[in-house]
């Protein structure tokens, strides 16, 4: 019998191997792929910006030129051919993000448009209304409605802005705008699926659809729609200044295009079963509200939320760059777009010089995407889906295990009409943005002022404290000149001695009077960006490493194109603390040289609005309401959290023996994969697959488990399938390690029985836990640790003397009834 069953496990194998291996002849190689609007025959030049001011209300209702009016609509409507990318996610993310089920408002979904903003943080476009039935003229979808008594989109024009006439568009389905239709969410638009040919029409059932699993589980169900996503989706939101009466139900008035997605539930958003049951979740329940890991796509292995940034003060922003900002290009860096090759004149031209060197902004938190600003601006564009046919090809999408391979703007403007439109068209965005980023300051929100003191002895002092304590790293204004970064901030190899000088001199005399001389003048806030932009060793901060750690820019990645060789000859910070997150006890890790080990600083402007803290969130209470009311109650708990460590949320687990805490699983999960989703080859033998391995199948699918309450997420999330370490031989012995956690883990699931309790689990989990940490791409797991500036708080297990004296509880509240006026 175990013969007979070996042989028929080698017969599957083979079959499996040989489909795998016919189908990865057949695929499309990087380099050689159009996208598809090229491959219909569309060029750059035939997607012009849109020119109307529809959006003329938001944004203070500032005064735009036709320049940045085309600026803010490619912001907020234009979504460059993701579409595809998106409709793509639902099967390589096995069912879980369904962007169509996202917008539908269905009975029987979790969302609605009537609690939209407060089950999943997205912005109610205005001018809709709730669904209350299927509608014939969508496929029987639950969509958004517009209300007749708004004109219509005019960025749904066909005429004016013909869509891609490709595959079933044009003949069964309408070919449609290249903006798509409004779906009722601010940032995401639909688009006509050229898939949904006669075939796949008579397939579909839209009532199947929304409530049959054997239905909808199933990688080859065409759906009639395709939606995509402009960056407006991850950036515009309630305004501080003028917040909706309903956040459910906002006018343009209500709407900035620059604060961020500040109160995302990306977990609700990617998930939208939202079952805690699915690992999957469990992870995307990490991202806290207002956060997202931008490389869970082209992941790098490691789980990494962020805040999705506001833009503030980009010119101020600019005028910093262009003191300390000078980085050198090469290789494929040298091919991105620079303000130079569409302004002649003025000051945008000096952050440019040929053949190499740029002054730019550090964009993204760990200060990877380092080779200007517009560079920038197009990189999220790839990253959010654009030519996604060949981006995809340089990476495993969600798992990886793949060698990762750069993307290279060359081939992007050449096989790709829709990225070279957006480069067509990011500068009119920066223009946008140059007009519209000003600061939001308490004062002028509504009931603002009653939260700030009239005390100027108190103001004066936090002044003070702010100078000697906060300025160094969050000034764009500083005595000049830096000692150690000035002139140009000294990137590249030796810049760490460069910042260990300029880090010792802000803790003398000289540069506190100094800088207290500028922070007490009257005009320090204005035009000020309050972060220097210094890339600031994590050594230093005792800030979380897995955001420094990320590896999507350096040398032979994903964003080689997109980071600047400067970057990538950054030295190491040094060694940094992890905790084990069962037993607490402190370990050492060397943090690697290429770029990784540093985090740009965040602004300041306007921080009352923008708490929770930290660059995960993790750091204070969040309240889904904007109001003024309720982001000063965040606030207020958050900047107690920052400059009093003690009162920060503790482990469930360690509790005050580590620094924080750690995300673990809620509930008992597992590892899910729908039957409908699995390789064709694979579903051809689901019943003996199902005989010889019942602990891996079930009768919906794959599901690998149970993975105990209680297991730190990161455990998993930063497991590395890939070596780093060159040496052929380090590598193979990489591998020797990952395989044998594999027997282990396969082994231990077969001893496991059906209805495991969480003990039994535990007890295989306990087995696993030094062979994962020992192979996980960052061993720290404490999300709501570091930035002790000023409180004198101290690490478990750190020498006493780490760190600077903390200020007193009178400079305290000195400091934070001064920040409220940001």
């Amino acid at each position: 019998m175990g013969r007979r069953i070996v042989s028929l496990l080698v017969v599957i194998a083979v079959i499996v191997g040989g489909v795998w291996f016919v189908d990865y002849l057949k695929a499309p190689k990087p380099g050689h792929v159009l996208d598809e609007a090229l491959a219909a025959g569309r060029t750059a030049d035939t997607f012009h910006a849109a020119d109307e001011d529809y959006f003329h209300a938001m944004d203070g209702g500032a005064a735009l030129t036709p320049e940045e009016v085309k600026g803010r609509n490619t912001w907020i409507v234009w979504t460059a051919g993701n579409d595809l990318f998106w409709d793509k996610m639902n099967a390589v993310g096995v069912g879980m993000m369904d962007m169509l089920k996202t917008i539908s408002s269905h009975p029987g979904l979790k969302a609605n448009r009537d609690n939209r903003w407060s089950y999943l943080g997205l912005v109610n476009e205005p001018c809709f209304e709730q669904a209350t039935g299927p509608d014939p003229k969508r496929y029987g979808l639950w969509l958004d409605r517009r209300s007749a008594n708004c004109p219509p989109d005019p960025f749904e024009n066909a005429e004016k802005y013909p869509g891609v006439r490709t595959g079933a568009r044009g003949k069964n389905v309408e070919v449609g705008s290249y903006y798509g239709y409004p779906t009722g969410i601010v940032g995401l638009r639909l688009f006509t699926n050229p898939a949904f040919n006669e075939a796949a029409a008579k397939q579909w059932d839209s009532v199947r659809y929304y409530n049959d699993p054997a239905y909808y589980n199933d990688k080859h169900l065409v759906k009639p729609y395709r939606v995509g996503m402009s960056c407006g989706f991850c950036h515009v939101g309630p305004n501080p200044l003028h917040p909706p009466a309903d956040p459910e139900h906002p006018q343009w008035a209500d709407l900035s295009s620059n604060v961020g997605a500040q109160y995302f539930w990306v977990d609700r958003i990617f998930s939208w079963e939202a079952d805690q049951k699915n690992l999957f979740y469990q992870l995307f329940h990490t991202w806290r509200p207002g956060t997202l890991d931008t490389s869970f796509v082209s992941t790098d292995n490691i789980n990494n939320p962020r805040t999705m940034n506001a833009v503030y003060l980009l010119g101020p922003r600019l005028e910093t760059a262009a003191r300390w900002g000078k980085e050198k290009l090469a290789g494929g860096g040298l091919n991105n777009r620079q303000f130079n090759d569409y302004v002649k004149s003025g000051p945008l031209t000096q952050l440019y010089q040929a053949p190499d060197t740029v002054w730019t902004p550090r964009v993204l938190k760990d200060g990877s995407d380092s080779v200007g600003a517009l560079g920038a601006l197009n990189r999220v564009y790839l990253n959010i889906g654009t030519f996604s046919e060949e981006w995809l090809l340089h990476f495993n999408p969600l798992v990886g295990g793949k060698h990762i391979t750069p993307i290279e703007i060359a081939t992007a403007r050449k096989n790709s009409a829709y990225y070279k439109a957006t480069e067509a068209q990011t500068l009119d965005t920066a223009l946008f943005f140059l007009k519209t980023t000003g600061a939001h300051y308490l004062k002028d929100a509504p009931g603002g002022a009653a939260y700030l003191t009239r005390d100027n002895a108190v103001l004066t002092r936090g002044k003070i404290v702010f100078a000697d304590t906060c300025a160094r790293c969050h000034s764009s204004k500083l005595p000049k000149p830096a000692e150690g970064l000035d002139p140009s901030g000294c990137a590249g190899k030796g810049y760490l001695v460069c910042w260990n000088t300029y880090w010792t001199w802000t803790k003398t005399e000289d540069f506190k009077q100094k800088m207290r001389t500028i922070v007490l003048a009257k005009d320090f806030l204005d035009g000020n960006y309050l972060s220097a932009e210094f890339r600031v060793p994590v050594t230093l901060l005792h800030t979380n490493a897995c955001s420094p750690l990320a590896t999507n820019a350096i040398a032979g990645n994903i964003w080689d194109n997109f980071s600047s060789q400067s970057y990538k000859d950054l030295p190491s910070v040094g060694d940094i603390t992890w905790y084990d997150p069962y037993t607490g006890a402190p370990h050492v890790y060397h943090m690697p040289a290429g770029g990784r080990g540093y985090t740009r600083p965040p602004s300041l402007i306007s921080l009352w609005s923008t708490a929770p803290f930290l660059l995960n969130n993790a750091v204070g209470t969040f309240d889904q309401s904007p109001s003024p009311a309720a982001r000063m109650r965040s606030f207020q708990d958050s900047i107690d959290q920052m400059l009093w460590p003690e009162k920060r949320a503790h482990d469930s687990l360690l509790g005050a023996k580590i620094p924080g805490t750690i995300d673990r699983t809620t509930m008992r999960s597992f590892v899910q994969v729908p039957y409908g989703y699995l390789p064709d080859a694979a579903q051809t033998f689901v019943g003996p697959l199902r005989s010889l391995m019942p602990w891996l199948f079930n009768d919906k699918g794959v599901e690998i488990g149970p993975i105990p309450a209680g297991t730190p997420i990161d455990l998993i999330g930063n497991l590395n399938p890939l070596s780093e370490d060159p040496n052929p031989l380090a590598r193979l012995a990489y591998k020797k390690r990952l395989f044998g956690l594999l027997l282990q883990l396969n082994g231990d699931l077969k001893k496991l029985p059906h209805d495991a309790t969480d003990e039994q689990a535990r007890a295989v989990m306990s087995n696993l836990v030094q062979p994962l940490l020992s192979l996980s791409k960052c061993p720290d797991f404490i999300v709501n640790r570091g930035h002790y500036f000023g409180t004198g708080y101290v690490e478990p297990g750190a020498p006493d003397s780490v760190g600077e004296p903390g200020l007193n509880d009178a400079d305290k509240r000195a400091l934070i009834e001064y920040l409220k006026t940001f």
